[in-house]
């Protein structure tokens, strides 16, 4: 079920240090350093109905950590992945295996108190030692390393804010300790450590869940899309394949987990209590000795840092820039800021990769994972990690699979999705859903061209037909690609990414190709195509 890697080449020669990068370019290959390096799958669509105990929506780490574990307690499963395992949200992470997440323990401290914050340091330490105890049971090569976590501070008036933050995670039951020096920052003025922490490669660990999760009896199908989740005496999954034969088949099971970074059936609302994010890593080789932790900057814009093993060979990845999806305006440009930032910073030989990855955060910073609806017990969702989905991914993961089998994990309740909290995020609830709502209007407000035909090529831009929006794409060989610009999730209006070539949903986070077809929920559909905004716009008959 494995393919080789197709690595990108490797240019002749790296600029001398000090050089200008080209501003008319974008810096390395356009690819995760974890799907570059590591064998594609070919796991087989689901051709005929089938009808299991479990069913798993989504092949990314909480999928296929719960899919493992679930199958291994003695339940059918049958996993399902629109696409192929492992190249969404998990194969772009930094992959940092922590507990470390941010100024993170103070705030839920303050927000929560200490309990909540007390649990969720157990769920990423528990997260942790399960990827440790499941690499050395299997024999797991995924670079898997015990790391420093490091945050720090280059402003003059956080020294306090540190200093809380470290209170706040000794009394979550981490031993945080002041960090001084941060070896490539002069400009640091105060740091935080939480030694044994992790870093790994996603795929290469993931690759290894799914051969056992195989192992264990369990179904894997890629390429197999999830259209519909309806519930009688058992749930019933209708799914479409996403390669050329369409095939429509249905899956039967008992419980389901949704695990599509944002839930593709939404019965609590999380529409309006999560928020996406995006972001963007380089992988750089540097002159010198390699960052010996993983760092994270926590002043706007955040900047991280870390180290990987390409083959023998010693890289650098560097991650920042973010900014809510749909609303970062010349994507292109958060690249060029990142490269010059990182030339900056360290003495640049050779960008090798580059990528971006997204994320959806919570109004009261905690995970929803749980149950899915508010009289549903026999669904589960995970979502709203925040940027750091590898240890809560995992954890969630965990979580799930014991309320499968009718177990509680210490950190369930803190991260339930039916849970109250209007004081602890009213304000970022207020401040999200005012921001929806305004980019709903601005997107059908703006101008749009009135037609495509002044496009050139790699240019995109909303034009109006039918007095709807158009989006329209010239590619670089001058063929001209349109779908309506409305994204099906909730009728906002996409913006162009123009350094990943995408159509972005500026409102919930929704990410599209150029051809319409999905690349990111909350979205199930496509973008229509132009026949069908026609076919909308005309009369019918009485």
């Amino acid at each position: 079920m494995l393919r080789d890697a197709q690595y990108p080449p490797m240019t002749e020669h790296a600029p001398s240090p000090g050089d200008e990068p080209d501003e008319s370019t974008l810096p390395g290959e356009p690819a995760s350093i974890w799907l570059a390096t590591n064998p594609e799958t070919a796991f087989p669509p689901l051709a005929d109905s089938t009808s299991v105990d479990v069913a798993v929506c989504g092949g990314g780490i909480v999928g296929l950590t719960a899919a493992m574990q679930v199958a291994a307690a003695g339940f059918s499963v049958a996993l399902l992945e629109r696409n192929r395992i492992v190249t969404g949200t998990t194969g772009h992470s930094t992959a940092k295996l922590t507990t470390q997440h941010g100024l993170k323990y103070d705030t839920l401290r303050t927000k929560h108190g200490p309990e909540t914050a007390r649990r969720y340091a157990a769920a990423n330490q528990a997260a942790i030692e399960h990827v440790a105890n499941r690499i050395r049971q299997w024999d797991v090569e995924c670079g898997f390393e015990r790391k420093p976590a490091i945050i720090y501070t280059e402003k003059g008036d956080h020294g306090s804010t540190l200093r809380a933050e470290r209170e706040a995670a000794w009394e979550a039951g981490i031993s945080a300790t002041a960090e001084d020096e941060i070896p490539f920052s002069t400009a640091a003025t105060a740091g935080l450590r939480f030694d044994e922490q992790a870093q790994f490669d996603p795929r290469a660990y993931l690759l290894a869940v799914a051969e056992q999760f195989e192992a264990a009896g369990g179904q894997l199908y890629e390429q197999t899309a999830v259209t519909d989740i309806s519930n009688g005496n058992r749930y019933r999954i209708e799914t479409e394949t996403t390669d050329e034969t369409s095939t429509t088949a249905t899956v039967g099971a008992d419980e389901v987990i949704v695990a599509t970074q944002f839930p593709i059936r939404d019965r609590l609302g999380l529409f309006g209590r999560l928020y996406p994010k995006q972001s963007y890593v380089l992988a750089a080789e540097i002159a010198g000795d390699q960052p010996e932790g993983m760092y994270y900057r926590v002043d706007e814009p955040y900047f991280s840092v870390r180290s990987a093993s390409l083959d023998g060979r010693e890289l650098t990845l560097i991650g920042g820039q973010n900014h809510k999806t749909g609303q970062g305006g010349d994507t292109a440009e958060r690249y060029r800021r990142l490269e010059r930032e990182a030339r900056e910073t360290f003495e640049i030989e050779e960008i090798v990769y580059r990528w971006s990855t997204q994320d959806f955060a919570s109004v009261d910073n905690l995970p929803y994972v749980g149950h899915g609806g508010p009289l549903t017990n026999d669904l589960y969702i995970a979502t709203g990690f925040g940027g750091w989905g590898m240890s809560n991914g995992i954890a969630a993961g965990l979580q799930l699979a014991d309320m499968v089998r009718g177990r509680e994990t210490p950190w369930q309740r803190a991260f339930d999705p039916r849970r109250v909290t209007v004081r602890e995020s009213a304000e970022k609830l207020v401040t999200e859903t005012v921001n929806e709502g305004g980019q709903f209007i601005r997107g059908w407000m703006k101008h749009a061209r009135a037609e495509p035909t002044d496009l050139q090529p790699d240019e995109a831009a909303i034009y109006g037909r039918e007095a709807k929006p158009v989006a329209a794409y010239r590619d670089r060989d001058g063929e001209l690609h349109t779908r309506s610009a409305v994204c099906p999730h909730m009728g906002c209006v996409v913006e162009f990414n123009p350094a990943e070539r995408s159509w972005d949903c500026p409102c919930h986070g929704s990410r599209f190709a150029v051809d319409g077809s999905v690349i990111d929920a909350p979205a199930i559909e496509g973008l229509s195509s132009i026949d069908d905004l026609k076919r909308d716009s005309e009369p019918q008959p009485d």
